[in-house]
């Protein structure tokens, strides 16, 4: 047995609430390079680091400037990650390595020995060049998992794929498992702090607007940035010191949204699946312009024959959306019906925008 074998036999994985670390690239004194970095959210006492910008994400370690000890983790190097594939620990065969390459920063997994025979793997990008700390974000097969001995959690961390992780417990048995996931990884939607998913969970207009726009932080090649505050008020319901003021304004600005005939917007109102069709149709088309590309969403399966949508007003759109890579689908992805006035569950909200986000990625 080899010895990568035998650390296999002796250490398992365990998923890991994706939204409490972030993955690094951090600059290596004034060389001009860059490392791997990741830290890790323990306490919600006191913020461990902040994140600003889009292409890339820059981060400012904010535990470098407290007593972070109890409140946050910090893993520097390969004692506290490491890769695992199918199962395996590969620590021993692979360095993980931030490396320069066309304008941006990328993470890759490289063979610690030219004579394995392994090639180089690569887990990750900053989507945009900077001197100092950028967001590393995987790609959507790998994922954060924490080591285990004995079924009790160390502190080390894996960079794993192949392993179908559960992020929250509460959607093990969901029908959108994997999207779910993608979606956490890709950070655009997140789990409560009682490590919970909520997936039938209604989703409401304002929390809609903020998951699409985080969403096209994620489409490489474009730079886009949401302001963090509205000196004026979106909607007459939507105060410009709202949560949400600046990210509603923002989307009505770009025609990515917009209110009902009576002027307001009913921030926390459940969204029905057919308004999310729509809002995910003009973020579509929106992200292609900002790509410079044609707005229009082209067809790329077959339209699915819904039963339920003969003259409600959103027909054309959801027929539309459901040729986009199957943005729009049946109720729980059974069936011929889309129940179009149905509210929004949070697994088919992430499922549906990841669709939409990976379709426009795969335009040109």
């Amino acid at each position: 047995m080899s010895i990568d074998q035998a650390m296999a036999v002796t250490y398992n994985e365990q998923q890991v609430n994706a939204s409490k670390f972030v993955l690094i690239a951090a600059p290596v004194g004034n060389s001009g390079l860059h490392q791997l970095l990741i830290l890790e959210q323990i306490s919600p006492t006191q913020q461990c680091w902040s994140e600003s910008g889009s292409n890339p994400v820059l981060v400012d370690p904010l535990l470098l400037k407290f007593d972070f000890t109890g409140l946050c983790g910090r893993s520097v190097d390969s004692n506290g990650y490491s890769l695992r594939i199918d199962g395996e620990d590969l620590g021993l065969r692979y360095l993980l390595q931030v490396q320069k390459r066309n304008n941006e920063l990328v993470l890759v997994a490289v063979p610690d020995s030219k004579a394995s025979g392994d090639q180089e793997i690569e887990l990750g990008r900053t989507n945009g060049p900077t001197t100092g700390f950028a967001k590393i974000v995987l790609k959507p097969e790998w994922q954060m998992t924490r080591r285990t001995f004995k079924e009790k959690p160390t502190g080390h961390l894996y960079i794993s794929k192949g392993v179908t992780v559960i992020p929250f417990p509460d959607v093990a048995n969901d029908i959108y498992l994997k999207e779910i996931r993608d979606a956490v990884a890709l950070q655009f939607i997140a789990g409560f702090q009682d490590n919970t998913f909520r997936p039938l969970e209604p989703l409401t207009r304002e929390q809609l607007v903020s998951m699409i726009l985080e969403s096209l932080k994620n489409i490489p090649g474009i730079t886009f940035q949401v302001p963090s505050q509205t000196s004026t008020n979106p909607y007459p319901d939507v105060v410009a010191s709202r949560w949400s003021a600046a990210k509603i304004e923002f989307a009505r600005q770009n025609n990515i949204v917009s209110g009902y005939p009576d002027g307001s917007f009913q921030p926390t109102r459940p969204v029905t699946r057919a308004e999310m069709m729509a809002v995910l149709k003009r973020a579509a088309e929106y992200a292609k312009s900002l790509r410079g590309l044609d707005r229009q969403l082209a067809q790329k399966q077959t339209p699915v024959n819904f039963t339920d949508l003969s003259g409600h007003w959103s027909a054309s759109i959801v027929s539309q959306m459901s040729s986009y890579c199957g943005v729009a689908s049946s109720l729980n992805e059974t069936g011929l019906a889309f129940q179009p006035n149905t509210s929004a569950q949070r697994n088919y909200a992430a499922a549906a925008t990841l669709r939409m986000l990976n379709c426009v990625k795969g335009e040109s």
